[in-house]
């Protein structure tokens, strides 16, 4: 009993904690925020769509500078202030949502609509803002502060990754579930005021939390000496035979940052201050790429170009093949399991291999799960053609004055969550559910390999994405967790918003099968990166298997490593 009593006492289930009131509370806003917009304008994805391209645009180019912030504040300053900024911008934007569902008829007449147009910037401008103190909070604590809990022990830093990453799965499946029911059986202004009320008091939970895992672990009260710019890059370029391999995760340079001592004190003059960001910038890109872990950083960001997830735009092919919403739901759950058992084999594989070779081995089986998806586009029920136009129904619908298709909803889950179809114009409606417009039955072959592909590889995908977030906890010197784990946010939105380009120019379901090819190859050059990776940190031992010491694992950092300064 004692132990058990200690478990749930400890820092590490008060950090799970924490984080899974964090990470329920963002699902629900993100799956909420993108149905209240479709609803407020029209049923149309306009607003839907500038949301995410200012999300994406805003990490991509402050990423750098949020990890900088992180890296030169104390912890528990940095850790409090995301949260509240976080909390507080959602229980704004809810309040703002709920006074414009309230009086939109009058909104609409003031000053020729011009008043609504302003609150709907304002509710993409404070969600953006909420999102950007959401990614500072889940680089100090998914990326620092479990690194310091779990301490040089990195078979408990691999288990507790890979506990956050199951809480992530299960709320990314339950989260937006919870809310949907109560928006389908309540109202969206209910679900607003519902969003708010939990944020608020989510706030003060994790507050508390964070203030308890602080006190039960000293070593958080000290951080790591923020190095020059000038000492970084000398850091960076140091040959790898001057440089050990770590031994463990350890704190690198032990100073209290309350206790830092300015450097200078001279005057900083305006064009000095103008040009910071910049420099901050362009010193964090650098500084990333001068990582030894820099190509397995980057073959996770080429992940993220690819269109075979269980996205909006996934979904909305699966709907113009004939598949039901009661369907894509089960299917989102299979996803989910495998996710979860990604996770497991994470934890099994490293214990048996090492680090380093669990993300090779991760990388195969994604990729051959993949091989399937990229054999479905020549299977039949295919609609793969690329002589057809991508823009010939949309240039022709525009001569016709006819309204555009919808081709995707905002959020895979609000299909099954919320039981609103009203939201989705009736042209990706499912094939069988209007038998004039299709009176022959799309065959399932080619979706189906579609799916088993996608679902099945997502246990590598899971499994290499903990590698490298491993690898990046364990081969950065802690002066530069939070910029270069900020550059790395920046680098995987740099492609996921490179893969919504992509189906810019192609929105066509005929041109869906190039997509999916061109994703399959991208992942395959992603993992040819990170295989160029560990063949420079293991050399010949590359592809021998054994059982390493948990602690020590010497194989998880590459050759000029510069955790130990």
């Amino acid at each position: 009993l004692g132990s058990v009593v200690a478990y749930f006492t400890s820092a590490k289930f008060l950090l799970y904690l924490g984080h899974a009131l964090s990470t329920w509370g963002d699902r629900m806003w993100h799956f909420a925020v993108s149905v209240f917009l479709v609803e407020l304008y029209g049923n149309s994805l306009l607003l839907t769509a500038v949301y995410g391209l200012v999300v994406a645009g805003s990490v991509l180019l402050l990423g750098a500078l949020i990890g900088d912030w992180v890296d030169k504040n104390s912890r528990l300053k940095v850790a409090q202030t995301s949260l509240i900024v976080q909390n507080s911008s959602v229980i704004l934007c809810g309040v703002i949502l709920m006074i414009i569902f309230l009086f939109k008829t009058q909104l609409l007449t003031l000053y020729h609509g011009w008043l609504l147009t302003l609150c709907y910037i304002l509710v993409i401008t404070i969600a953006n803002i909420a999102n950007l103190a959401s990614t500072a909070t889940a680089i100090t604590i998914q990326r620092d502060w479990i690194v310091v809990v779990a301490g040089e022990d990195r078979s408990k830093l691999a288990d507790m990754n890979a506990t956050i990453r199951r809480i992530d799965q299960l709320t990314n499946i339950l989260a937006p579930m919870a809310v949907g029911q109560i928006m389908t059986f309540g109202s969206p202004m209910i679900g607003c005021g519902f969003i708010s009320g939990w944020n608020l008091m989510s706030m003060c939970v994790e507050y508390l939390l964070l203030w308890k895992v602080y006190q039960k672990t000293p070593t958080l009260a000290r951080k790591a000496a923020k190095v020059e710019a000038s000492e970084l890059k000398q850091l960076n370029v140091k040959k790898e035979s001057d440089v050990k391999p770590a031994e463990g995760v350890q704190l690198i340079i032990e100073k209290d940052v309350s206790g830092f001592e300015p450097q200078q004190e001279k005057e900083v003059g305006c064009a000095a201050r103008i040009a910071e960001p910049f420099i901050t910038f362009r010193d964090g890109w650098v500084a990333y790429y001068n990582q030894p872990v820099f190509l397995a950083g980057m073959g996770l960001a080429f992940l993220y170009m690819t269109v075979l997830g269980f996205d909006c735009i996934t979904t909305g092919y699966a709907y113009t093949q004939g598949l039901s919403g009661s369907v894509l739901s089960l299917l989102m759950g299979a996803s989910a399991v495998t996710g979860i058992m990604g996770t497991v084999a994470f934890t099994w594989l490293r214990r048996k291999c090492g680090l380093i070779r669990t993300g090779l081995i991760s990388g195969v089986a994604q990729f051959a799960c993949l091989i399937l998806c990229a054999i479905s586009v020549f299977m039949p029920g295919s609609p793969m053609d690329l002589t057809v136009s991508p823009f010939a129904d949309i240039s022709a619908r525009l001569f016709e004055n006819e309204p555009l298709p919808t081709i995707a909803s905002p959020e895979p889950e609000m299909i099954f969550a919320t039981g609103m179809p009203n939201l989705l114009n009736g042209s990706i409606a499912p094939a069988d559910s209007n038998p004039e417009m299709s009176p022959e039955p799309v065959p399932l072959i080619s979706v189906s390999l579609l799916f088993a592909g996608v679902i099945a590889a997502r246990v590598g995908l899971w499994s290499f994405d903990l590698t490298v977030t491993q690898l990046l906890q364990e081969n950065v010197i802690e002066s530069e967790r939070g910029i270069i784990n900020g550059v790395q946010n920046s680098m995987n939105y740099l492609l996921d918003l490179l893969h919504f380009i992509m189906v810019i120019l192609a929105p066509n379901p005929e041109a869906f099968g190039l997509l999916v090819l061109i994703s399959v190859s991208f992942v395959a050059m992603g993992h040819i990166m990170y295989f160029r990776f560990a063949q420079k940190s293991l050399g010949k031992q590359l592809f021998v298997c054994h059982t390493p010491d948990p602690k020590a694992a010497p194989d998880s950092s590459p050759p000029g490593n510069t955790s130990t300064v």
